[in-house]
């Protein structure tokens, strides 16, 4: 069904705390649309409270890229562009419209532009490394490393150990994975969430006093009891690296808020950092107010469809 005037992707991205997954959901009601979430966070299973994934927002609106791994694992752009893409295929290919929402810029940046992830080289040393193990011990290396989605991976040790050099790689050269031939999005619009600072100040605060209330100590006390390490969660930032030190006694609850406060505060500045630089690098985003009632918001998306495309280069990359 794809066309040069059919819109492929929506786009709904803006800084933590903007209200974009409420707006997304309300498109995806009013567009037959289903959403794929662009949250590095939101992919992990039982992290819920910190991460914001508010899944009672989404009613019956079908979600992708949520809860697709558990809690401990280190997933990289590589297994994201495998299998968000996966979804969006589906999606499409169902009928109905994709809707890219999160405020991960480099995953939703690497999505628009196509990045196609190159061979993974040969590590003879890790081979030799894993050649005298068994199979079932290559099994519990590779499940600790990535999500075993079926068991066509570790059918033989062989296979197994190529498994396992593939993650090392993407592991250890998230870098590798942007210096490809990249096959754009053609057919994508994008929408920004515009939120000006001392609004979107006002929700974050507020946003944390909420989730503190609501149990998000508590969550992350339970991931260290289930025997998560505390070096993993620490590894995930913001809520679950400052309750992790303060649940293990290295921060007060005062030096966990204040802390974990201002680094919020810290990460929508260099959220709205990479926006721009994606609109410096030839993205058109389309702004609307955090604050504009949905009836006006789901109108203004609609409007812009149905003109879609508005130009020969319909996702805005010059």
């Amino acid at each position: 069904m794809a066309s040069d005037d059919i819109l492929q992707l929506l786009v709904v991205t803006g800084p933590t705390a903007s209200g974009k997954t409420a707006k997304a959901v309300s498109l995806a009601k009013h567009l037959d649309g289903e959403i794929v979430s662009a949250d590095s966070r939101q992919i992990y299973r039982n992290m819920d409270i910190g991460t914001g994934k508010d899944l009672d927002e989404y009613g019956d609106i079908p979600y992708h890229m949520i809860d697709i791994c558990p809690a401990g694992y280190k997933y990289n752009l590589y297994e994201y562009l495998r299998d968000a893409n996966k979804a969006i295929t589906s999606v499409r290919d169902s009928g109905r419209l994709p809707i890219l929402c999160g405020g991960t810029g480099l995953y939703i940046e690497s999505i628009l532009k196509g990045i196609e992830l190159p061979e993974v080289p040969e590590n003879r040393s890790l081979r030799d490394s894993l050649s005298g193990k068994s199979l079932d011990e290559l099994t519990r290396m590779l499940s600790q490393m990535k999500t075993l989605h079926n068991t066509t991976d570790v059918d033989t040790c062989q296979r197994a150990i190529r498994a396992i050099e593939i993650a090392e790689y993407y592991n250890t050269h998230p870098d590798k994975a942007l210096k490809t031939t990249p096959h754009p999005i053609k057919n994508a619009l994008i929408i920004g969430i515009d939120i000006d600072r001392e609004s979107r100040r006002d929700r974050i605060s507020s946003r944390l006093d909420t989730r503190l209330k609501s149990g998000m100590v508590e969550e992350v006390d339970a991931l260290l009891k289930s025997g998560i390490s505390a070096e993993d969660l620490i590894y995930y930032g913001l809520e679950y690296k400052y309750l992790t030190l303060y649940l293990t006694g290295q921060l007060s609850y005062q030096e966990m808020y204040s802390g974990l406060e201002t680094a919020i505060h810290q990460f929508a500045k260099r959220q709205m950092t990479w926006f721009r630089g994606m609109e410096r690098r030839g993205f058109t985003i389309h702004w609307l107010p955090y604050d504009m009632p949905a009836d006006e918001f789901n109108a203004a998306v609609k409007s812009m469809i149905e003109i879609f495309p508005y130009s020969s280069d319909t996702n805005g990359i010059s």
